[in-house]
Parts: structure tokens; sequence; C-alpha cells
């Protein structure tokens, strides 16, 4: 049955639940944005109910536990307004449609950092320590995330270069070799030229690595992954969601890098962090 038919199935069954799974139910109809943002320990709490109750209510409605029901929830709340978000209808004043946004992004971050793999992201990081340049490629919505993560990493005392133009990061990969390291930030994985991209650069021995959807052809040549699933349609809708996980996993991956060179780095980022206290008027100055 499609996601999309979930809140309808929820309701027409309502009446054949037990007692204890009714009130699970009651709790998500009566408002299923906030629902999707819930922890299984506070959805029960609210329910009156106990957790696995909450989980046995979840495979009833053929999902594989309570964080499967709740991206499939989030994706039944789709049919909003095409290329803004799936959520956001034509009549939300900007209380409704500013809380949409922001509850949906909580949702997707939590379900990302749920999903996440630390043996990839320890693998991912073993790559960066050790790389002697490090280049990151995005197209579209993807680029702002690239420049973002040039400029966390350039701190890390090795050239780091971020590229938008899909030019530029072909001849990049071209001229790549053995030591160098190219991360690909692709929400679809399904980019033809990212997808040649990352066959290039790992033709010419640079480790390539893939922010980017499981099982997608972009994953399929990369040297390691790190996957991102949510359920935002972004061949339809406004990358929105994708955009922040991406922008969270270039942060756990510099701290992971931070974290590795040891505390005697932290003078050489105390010394960055110092040069801008001239550019700032001090705090309380008018």
């Amino acid at each position: 049955m499609a996601s999309h038919d979930l809140l309808e199935r929820i309701r027409d069954r309502l009446e054949e639940l037990n007692r204890s799974e009714r009130k699970v139910a009651e709790v998500i109809l009566r408002d299923p944005l906030t629902a999707t943002g819930l922890s299984i320990a506070t959805l029960a709490q609210r329910a009156s109910v106990s957790e696995p109750t909450v989980n046995r209510f979840c495979r009833n409605f053929d999902t594989k536990g309570y964080p499967d029901f709740k991206i499939k929830l989030a994706q039944s709340l789709a049919g909003g307004t095409p290329y803004i978000s799936r959520n956001v209808e034509r009549e939300d004043d900007a209380a409704s449609y500013a809380d949409k946004i922001f509850g949906a992004s909580i949702v997707a971050l939590d379900d990302a950092r749920r999903a996440l793999d630390a043996r990839r992201i320890e693998r991912a990081v073993d790559y960066l320590i050790q790389a002697k340049q490090i280049s990151f490629f995005g197209l579209g919505a993807s680029g702002p995330v690239a420049q973002d993560a040039q400029h966390k990493f350039f701190r890390f005392n090795l050239p780091v270069t971020a590229y938008e133009d899909v030019l530029m990061q072909r001849m990049v990969a071209a001229a790549s070799h053995t030591g160098d390291v190219i991360v690909i930030i692709s929400y679809t994985g399904r980019t033809r030229e990212l997808v040649e991209i990352a066959k290039v650069g790992r033709d010419n021995g640079a480790v390539v690595l893939g922010i980017t959807a499981p099982d997608s052809p972009l994953a399929a040549q990369c040297t390691e992954t790190l996957e991102v699933v949510t359920p935002e349609d972004t061949d339809i809708y406004m990358p929105m969601t994708s955009r922040m996980i991406h922008l969270a996993l270039i942060d756990v991956l510099a701290t992971g890098v931070t974290l590795r060179r040891g505390e005697d780095f932290l003078p050489h980022l105390k010394k960055i962090k110092d040069s801008l206290q001239a550019t700032r008027f001090p705090l309380g100055d008018a």
C-alpha cells in the first residue's frame, strides 16, 4: 500500500484496533506533523501506553518498526504545493508553513541521525585524515554544501577546494592521483555527470567519497559512501531537508578529523578563531 495512504488507513482501521493501539492512533491523528517528530518514548507517554505497544501498532501498518513508521508518516503528508515543499499547502499562513518547514527538518535530521552507520563515518574520516588534498564537488543545491565543506576543512592545513562547475570537476578528477580525496555530494546520486566524474577520479587513483542515496549509480562508483535517506522528492519539490542533512554530515566529518588531529592541533584552530576578533564589535556594543 502506498505510503501516502497511511493516515487514511489509520482512520479507516481505528475501530478495529484494540484499546491501547487506538490511543496511539488518536495521538497521531490529532496532530500528524507533530507526531513525526516524537520519539517512541514520548509518543508512548502521550498515549499512556508502553513502547512495545507503539511498536506493535506500527507493525500493524506494514512498517518495520517505529523509525520506518515515522518516515512513512512524513511521506503521507505529501501532496503539498509542487516545487516548494511537500508539507506546505497553498492556503497556509506564515505561522503554518514556518512550523511545517522547521518540523520537517527536525524529523529528517533525527531520522538521518538514527540511520547513521558509525563504521562508514570512521572509514570516511580515515580517508580524509590521510589525504594530500581534498576536493568537494556539488551541483545545484549541493553546491553551497560543497562551499560550506571547504570553509570547514581549509583549517586542517591541507589544500581544500570546492567546485560547483561540472567542467572544472571533470578536469580536477582527470588530474587527480593517489593520495587525493574527492567528496561528491548528491542527494539523488543520479546526476549523469557526477557518476562519470566519480569513475574518472577513481580510475586515476583518487579516493571518492559520496554523500548520496544508497544503491544509487553514484554510490556504485564511490570508494565509500555516507548514505542519506529522506522522504523528500527533489524531482518535484525544492531541496530542503536533504540539504540540512548534508550540512550536518559535513560537520560530523570535520569533527571527526579534528578529533583525530588531537590536542596538539587545537592551538592552530584557536589562532584562526582569534584572527577574527578584530573584525567584530565587542558583545554589548550597539
